[in-house]
């Protein structure tokens, strides 16, 4: 029998009510579960706790989803007024995941919050506030807007020019009002928006590395999610047939 690649999903908080009650609960987003299952994958949560790199043993790949601005601490900056942190414990817990991830070589998808912390975790540094650079809320237009749309640009031969191949007009869904500022060591910036944001990281000589800055599993796109189910059963034990 064929096994299936089990992929973790870093685990986001928030509070919710349930039968009266407000709670602090561990969620991800359903498509995020959805897509990679459909890709023929086993997804599967984690708690951003202290040595969650433990659980890296059982598993064949990782998603990093979007959520809370990074605390600028971390990169050497003091907080914008706009800028709305999770907390320093998660922070710290989820760049030591990314950090042992990326040691051994596990393929790697950041969307979002995640490309940022890919970014931050190389030495990289952010841009708080996306409008006071482009001049417009283009990247995280008001409420009532879905998605800013924008035209993408990738690098030839890139690995984000791969995924997409199939797409003559490749465009960008994203809410974020933080980007990218300056690149860290190591990352090569394969993708952009017409404005010049970096719209796509990948971490060079790795076997599959890459974070992009738009909401990817917030639409029907699942290209991403299959290049990672596809990465992570290329390097999986699981997925070797058993006699």
């Amino acid at each position: 029998m064929t096994g299936r690649p089990v992929i973790g999903i870093c685990a986001r908080t928030a509070p919710v009510t349930l039968q009266g009650a407000t709670m602090m609960v561990n969620l991800a987003l359903q498509s995020h579960v959805d897509y990679l299952a459909a890709a023929g994958c086993t997804p599967v949560l984690i708690p951003l706790l202290p040595g969650a790199g433990q659980v890296l043993s059982g598993l064949d790949g990782l998603l990093i989803p979007g959520g809370p601005d990074l605390d600028p601490a971390l990169y050497g900056a003091t907080p914008h007024l706009t800028t709305r942190t999770g907390s320093p414990a998660m922070d710290a817990a989820e760049l030591a995941l990314v950090r042992e991830a990326l040691d051994i070589g596990m393929p790697t998808l950041a969307i979002c919050r995640g490309m940022q912390l890919l970014n931050v975790l190389h030495g990289g540094t952010l841009h708080q506030h996306l409008p006071e650079v482009t001049g417009n809320d283009g990247h995280c237009p008001e409420p009532t807007v879905s998605f800013g749309r924008h035209p993408l640009e990738t690098k030839p031969g890139s690995r984000i020019a791969q995924i997409l191949a199939d797409d003559d007009a490749p465009e960008t869904a994203c809410r974020h009002h933080q980007a990218i500022d300056q690149i860290g060591a190591g990352l090569i910036p394969t993708g952009w928006s017409p404005d010049g944001v970096v719209e796509v990281l990948e971490v060079a000589h790795h076997p599959f590395a890459i974070g992009v800055q738009w909401e990817a599993g917030q639409t029907e796109d699942q290209r991403l999610h299959h290049a990672l189910a596809e990465a992570a059963e290329r390097a999986s034990p699981r997925t070797a047939t058993v006699a």
